[in-house]
């Protein structure tokens, strides 16, 4: 037992180290909209469109943890993986970069409202500490990121559990999807923000979304094995805290 244990950490290990490899960080300018970018009234819309998910994902999150105290970890886990595989930058072919978003192993276990709350402290820790996204567009990142990848991400998880009994699957399906689907939101922002002379709104989508779809597309496929990767440990190492997770959240199927 001890040394299926420490095979599984050691593999973990391993694919950490080759996504960093892979994905090693690099100066640029970072893919979240950066503050000032979009007009005044683009950012108190985007805002106004994220808080109520916000103040959800609190309500969800205040139940998980007074229902079950001991998940705290699991949380502050979720959190941290998002902070570390989000702060990593690809240059894009602009100038602009691609990143992992790291949301999908949060969604898997506590659903997408909590990650509306973890993921927007990470987007607001990341733009006070490390330049990443701005202060006034934090409401335009957060709903890309923290609301539409996650609720993309879910859905994903829904229905691939009811096509498979393979839950290797549904996590890889989830945090792929989840990471691809920000990317599409983030996209729709600046083409609504910027609409293109010639074709307009739909012109502008296809130039940004084609942009970072050759960064990401690869970026999310990566996002989905080292998940699933993290998760299969998580179930090594922490079988108590997983089976408590799974009748809180019923196998997170709740919102």
């Amino acid at each position: 037992m001890k040394l299926n244990n420490l095979k599984k950490f050691l593999a973990l290990v391993a694919g950490l180290t080759m996504y960093l490899a892979i994905n090693d960080p690099q100066t640029a300018h970072a893919m979240h909209i950066m503050e000032g970018f979009i007009s005044p009234g683009w950012a108190l819309f985007w805002w106004a469109a994220f808080i109520p998910f916000f103040l959800l994902g609190v309500r969800r999150l205040i139940r998980i943890t007074r229902e079950a105290p001991q998940l705290k970890l699991l949380l502050g886990l979720a959190g941290a993986f998002t902070f570390v595989l989000s702060a990593l930058k690809i240059p894009s072919i602009t100038g602009s970069s691609s990143h992992p978003t790291g949301t999908g192993l949060g969604t898997v276990m506590f659903g997408p409202l909590p990650m509306s709350v973890l993921g927007s402290i990470v987007l607001l820790f990341q733009a006070v500490l490390l330049a990443h996204g701005g202060l006034s567009t934090l409401g335009a990142n957060a709903f890309s990121m923290a609301v539409a990848g996650p609720f993309a991400g879910y859905a994903v998880y829904r229905c691939m559990t009811k096509i498979t009994t393979n839950q290797s699957w549904s996590i890889f399906a989830a945090a792929a999807c989840a990471n691809l689907f920000t990317y599409v939101v983030t996209s729709f922002q600046l083409a609504l923000a910027f609409p293109s002379v010639e074709g307009g709104i739909a012109a502008s989508l296809i130039k940004f979304g084609s942009i970072f779809a050759l960064t990401q597309v690869p970026l999310a496929i990566s996002e989905g094995l080292l998940t699933l990767l993290v998760w299969n440990w998580l179930k090594s190492f922490d079988l108590k805290d997983i089976s408590v997770l799974s009748k809180i959240n019923k196998g997170a199927k709740n919102v």
